[in-house]
């Protein structure tokens, strides 16, 4: 029970995590009327100041005292900062300018941050067991997917999609502003503060010089940031994929629901694969499967809607893994970091693993779109050539296999296994 009431909270934020990236920009600029490079102008400012925000909020994860734990406390005075700034930017008034999108998407994206690093460090902390870790992480990525799911479904549930109306949006809105203070709340009165197995304080500089040196960690993370940079690029592409290149613009919705819901599944089946061949090798063969699925892919046309559906099923259920085992692994890591320095900094550890997930997503469009420019693919275009739609095909199917590949020869003989862990803790 401790586990579900502990996950809960990543619903709302999963739910908050797919308008403010995806459901935003157009919204503001096609709905609310702003100038569409203005509001990229703004989201974009407002990216930088997210990227720069992780480190400091890691840092400060680690040396919160104030009331309620180093984890709990500071995941709980976040939350009254990240729901207000969902509601205000997800539910503006009908006259809106661009400081209203700067104020609030800022600060929600501060919250956001603020909410996520504490709360994943939280969960890195509470069990020391190798395979209970895995278990962790299934419960909170799976209420994660449901947050995602949620998402994608309310505008198709309560209303219009967003462009030709905004119930969806506004229920999200009061989803996130609802939801998120009881769940979180919650989490902090019934999920225990781990605990803190630091001997000594190190200051910043200092603790990011030992991440430098903490070859597992580096291992982990070039991985986890090519393997985030191949998904990225396929769900960079879904639309274009699904209406340009299978002419099925209508199956969009429910294709991306059959992927996460497939998805959701897939979490007790890494949980599972995991306990039996280890993490590293786990992950490293779903990516193995993965990149064979996707392999296919492109060799995919106009109508093939029955045999993308069978794609989208399998690489769901593969994405448990990818959601799954990384951060489970995370914690790995910091053990053998723990080990060497005596301070258990989980909160600047996430922190990078942030940045690595929003370096992936930057480096999949700033490479995506110039190479869809090239191959001369237009979405504007009532239909596209067919050498553009080939180098859609391409990109989309066989572009991410290139980095799981450099991934897999990452992770394959992975040095810290159930032994290796059981050492360092004995160690700490």
């Amino acid at each position: 029970m401790t586990l579900v009431i502990y996950a809960l909270p990543a619903l709302p934020l999963a739910a908050l995590a797919l308008p403010l990236f995806v459901i935003v920009p157009t919204f503001y600029s096609e709905v609310m009327g702003l100038p569409v490079a203005a509001v990229g102008g703004v989201l974009f400012a407002i990216r930088v100041l997210d990227a720069a925000s992780d480190p400091m909020f890691g840092w400060l994860a680690d040396r919160w005292h104030g009331v309620g734990g180093r984890r709990r406390g500071f995941f709980l005075a976040s939350i009254p900062l990240t729901a207000c700034a969902a509601f205000m930017l997800f539910w503006p008034p009908q006259s809106v300018g661009l400081a209203y999108l700067f104020l609030w998407g800022g600060l929600l994206s501060l919250g956001f941050t603020w909410t996520s690093l504490p709360y994943t460090a939280w969960g890195a902390e509470l069990s020391n067991d190798y395979a209970e870790r895995t278990r962790i992480a299934a419960f909170r990525e799976g209420s994660t997917l449901f947050g995602t799911l949620t998402a994608i479904s309310l505008p198709f549930v309560v209303g219009p999609t967003v462009t030709d109306g905004v119930e969806g949006l506004e229920t999200i809105a009061i989803l996130v502003a609802v939801l998120l203070p009881i769940t979180g709340l919650a989490a902090f009165v019934f999920v225990p503060e781990p605990v803190n197995r630091s001997t000594r304080d190190v200051n910043i500089v200092q603790s990011l010089l030992l991440m430098t040196k903490n070859r597992p960690f580096l291992r982990l993370i070039v991985a986890f940031l090519l393997n985030g940079f191949a998904n990225a690029v396929p769900a960079t592409l879904f639309l274009y994929f699904v209406s340009d290149r299978l002419g099925a613009p209508d199956w969009r919705g429910p294709l991306l629901l059959v992927y996460f819901a497939c998805a959701i599944l897939g979490v007790p089946l890494a949980v599972k694969t995991a306990s039996r061949w280890g993490k590293h090798k786990a992950w490293s063969g779903a990516m193995i499967a993965t990149c064979a699925i996707f392999a296919i892919s492109g060799f995919l046309g106009d109508g093939d809607l029955v045999a993308f559906g069978a794609i989208c099923v399998c690489t769901g259920l593969l994405l448990g893994f990818d959601l799954v085992l990384p951060p489970s692994m995370q914690a790995d890591v910091i053990d053998n970091d723990t080990a060497v320095s005596g301070s258990q900094r989980s909160g600047m550890y996430f922190a990078a693993w942030a940045l690595a997930t929003k370096l992936s997503l930057a480096a999949a469009v700033g490479v995506v779109f110039p190479l869809l420019s090239v191959f001369g693919f237009d979405p504007a275009q009532e239909r596209s050539p067919p050498d553009a739609l080939k180098g859609l095909s391409m990109l989309y199917a066989w572009l991410p296999i290139v980095p799981k590949l450099a991934a897999i020869g990452l992770m394959w003989r992975f040095p810290i296994d159930r032994v290796a862990q059981r050492e360092l803790l004995d160690r700490i």
